[in-house]
């Protein structure tokens, strides 16, 4: 049964995840968008590690993980964000959701497969910039999403190594009106920009015992950089814009826009950690983008500049006891983290950086070793200086991580 359902939810999320916004940030002006976290609750819980991995729980963040599963692993998430945007003078609130990520991972021995759905970024914003008698109103909408296969390998006790073959594919829309006053009609501007790329990325992760109880674990992960193709078209409008806000076209003209490639940067990534299996682990991580060489997609703003960005991210899990029989609360697991990261964009000589604070618990349920993991996460984007806005954001997420047997040995007698 949960192959079909995989198949028809698969299907239908590919649809949904073309055109959904996760953001309402006027930070998702620039570029192609803000960055989506690309793990698991699991892993957002812990500040974004990307370090742990285990037999019964996907790490989308690293493909050498799916070399370690010892049973078939459906995983969903969504999740669920409040915000509060403020400036020197004002602010506003709002709230979205999102449907996070769809993925499975089958084991085969020493190799492991995955394929499954990732938003990469998100576009969503409203910016209004009045000047005397004019007023320009910016509005954006969609994202870029990656559909990934990964192969994973444990080529011994201590090492596993995999590839994540991308299909990165999404669409933004861009629109600028410029409205005079004492002027009748205004001036609508609308580009689309269709995206799409293959990418690569290569993990490893490397764990021994250092004591009889203690595990030192580390990885790495590689995306080499590669070229966004943009496809795009742009209508000019003349429009008037009524009391309910409808726009009614006066006159339109299709204007014909040549395809750009826009080199996304590479991106590193380092870590580890020490444990007790299925007990404890603390570690952390070290990304490393080399995004400075990035242009924004639609346009260039002499204001905003892009630098080389840099994460650090640190958390952990416990444990009371993973196989008790008579005390619920023993087998779940608590989770706690944080991350700083500098994002790269740069506005007004401002740097735009980002925090964010987390924790969350694994519920067991159901047979085998399936869950319904639980992620809230603090964090701030921006400043209120050099012009700029600042974002607080309070999200939780949810996601269920369902284990199950497809492939079992058959004994004759």
């Amino acid at each position: 049964m949960i192959k079909k359902i995989l198949v028809v939810i698969l299907v239908h999320v590919a649809i949904i995840s073309h055109a959904q916004e996760g953001t309402s940030s006027p930070y998702s002006f620039y570029g192609i968008g803000i960055p989506k976290f690309k793990g698991t609750v699991e892993n957002r819980s812990m500040g974004g590690l990307s370090i742990h991995t285990d037999s019964i729980h996907l790490n989308l963040q690293n493909p050498a993980s799916f070399g370690e599963l010892g049973l078939t692993t459906y995983t969903v998430g969504t999740s669920y964000s409040k915000f509060d945007i403020s400036n020197t003078t004002e602010s506003s609130t709002g709230e979205n959701a999102s449907l996070d990520y769809l993925a499975i991972g089958i084991p085969a021995g020493k190799f492991g497969f995955g394929f499954g759905i990732v938003p990469l970024t998100s576009v969503g914003y409203e910016l209004n910039n009045v000047s005397g008698t004019r007023e320009l109103r910016y509005s954006g909408t969609g994202g870029l999403n990656k559909v990934f296969l990964a192969a994973g390998v444990k080529l011994n006790k201590h090492l596993s190594v995999g590839v994540d073959l991308n299909y990165n594919f999404g669409n933004i829309e861009n629109k600028t009106i410029l409205r005079r006053s004492g002027v009748q009609y205004d001036t609508r501007e609308i580009t689309n920009s269709d995206l799409s790329s293959f990418s690569l990325s290569f993990g490893l992760t490397y764990k021994t015992m250092i004591t009889d109880r203690l595990e030192l674990v580390a990885s790495a992960v590689s995306r080499p950089s590669f070229d966004l193709t943009s496809n795009g078209s742009r209508e000019l409008a003349t429009v008037i814009i009524g009391n309910n806000g409808q726009e009614g076209v006066i006159d339109r003209r299709e204007i014909t826009i040549e395809d750009q490639e826009v080199d996304l940067p590479a991106e590193y990534k380092i870590g580890g950690g020490i444990g007790e299996p299925r007990k404890w682990f603390i570690g952390a991580e070290y990304v490393y983008v080399d995004s400075g060489k990035f242009t924004n997609l639609v346009s260039n703003q002499s204001n905003v500049v892009y630098e080389n960005a840099s994460k650090f991210k640190a958390g952990g899990y416990y444990i009371p006891r993973y196989n008790s029989l008579t005390g619920y609360f023993n087998r779940v697991t608590y989770r706690a983290g944080f991350r700083y990261e500098e994002t790269g964009l740069n506005i007004n000589n401002g740097s735009v950086d980002e925090f964010g604070i987390s924790f969350g618990v694994g519920l067991p349920v159901g047979r085998l070793f399936s869950n319904t993991n639980l992620s809230f996460e603090y964090g701030q984007r921006g400043t209120t200086n050099f012009g700029l806005v600042k974002e607080e954001f309070f999200n939780v997420s949810l996601s269920l991580s369902l284990n199950d047997r497809w492939f079992k040995k058959l004994k004759f007698n």
